[in-house]
This record gives C-alpha cells, structure tokens and sequence, in this order.
C-alpha cells in the first residue's frame, strides 16, 4: 500500500464543498417547490418547533451560529413573518424567539421536503459509510476544541 499524503487524503476541502453544494441544492429544490426557507431558516424552525420560545443566545449556541449571525438571521425570518421576539419580562437583555402561525405552517410543508432531500443525498451511502464519517467530522470538532475556544465564539 502506498503512502499518501496529508492533503491528499484531508476532508476539510470536501467538508466546505459539500457543505456549498448542499445549500445551493436546497435553495433550489425548495424555490421549484414555492417555499422560501434557506437551509439555515429550516433549522431554525426545526430547534423551534422542538421547543418554541428558545432565548435567542441559546437558539445561536444550539444552531452553531454566532449572535450577530443569528440576530441577522431572525430579523429575516421576521421580515418573513416565520417568527417573532418577545422580550424576557424577567431579563429585558433577553429575547425569546417564537414561531409564528405561518412558521408553524412554513416548518409543516417543509419538513417532508427536507427529509426527502436527506434520503435523496444520502441514497446509495452505506449505514456504515455513514456513521463513519459522522465519527470523522465528530473528531475533528474535538480535535478543534482541544486547540482553540471556538465554543466560546459559536456562544
């Protein structure tokens, strides 16, 4: 067997790409279906349907997203009339995030969507193959940890 080398075998170059083309295939199979939702908002919608009225800095946390990146997102998603904030009567400094009726209606006519997208990139992927890469991309991100305090920036 012969020996490769380091950036011949690296997943980081394929884990940015893949992650691009998922997006782009996702903005389009869901624009020919008449849904305005980006994967990003589907999540959203997801962490909330699971339990509505997260506070913004937990939502930011659990979606690996930043606060200025999840603030921006929300103020879109606001514009779409998918959710909406409440101020904490407790903590004025916190925002609970809550879907809207048409974000409850939005999360029903997607999700199906989005499971069909799974199974469809998915499709001809051993288990497996599968669960070995989730290892994979698992330990990178503790490898990650390890060396830097990314968690704290994603926080």
């Amino acid at each position: 067997m012969s020996q490769l080398k380091p950036e011949t075998i690296s997943l980081i170059p394929w884990v940015g790409k893949t992650a691009k083309f998922i997006d782009y295939y996702v903005s389009d199979y869901m624009k020919e279906r008449g849904i305005d939702l980006s994967k990003e908002q589907f999540i959203v919608l997801k962490y909330l349907h699971e339990k509505d009225g997260l506070k913004q800095n937990d939502l930011a946390f659990i979606t690996n997203r930043s606060k200025t990146a999840l603030t921006r997102l929300i103020h879109t998603m606001e514009k779409k009339h998918l959710v909406y904030r409440e101020i904490s009567e407790k903590d004025l400094r916190i925002n609970h995030v809550y879907l809207s009726s048409k974000g409850r209606a939005v999360w029903e006519k997607s999700y199906p969507h989005f499971l069909k997208i799974i199974k469809e990139l998915q499709s001809g992927i051993p288990e497996a193959d599968l669960i070995t890469v989730q290892k994979a991309m698992e330990k990178i991100q503790q490898n990650i940890n390890k060396k830097t305090n990314v968690n704290q920036k994603i926080k």
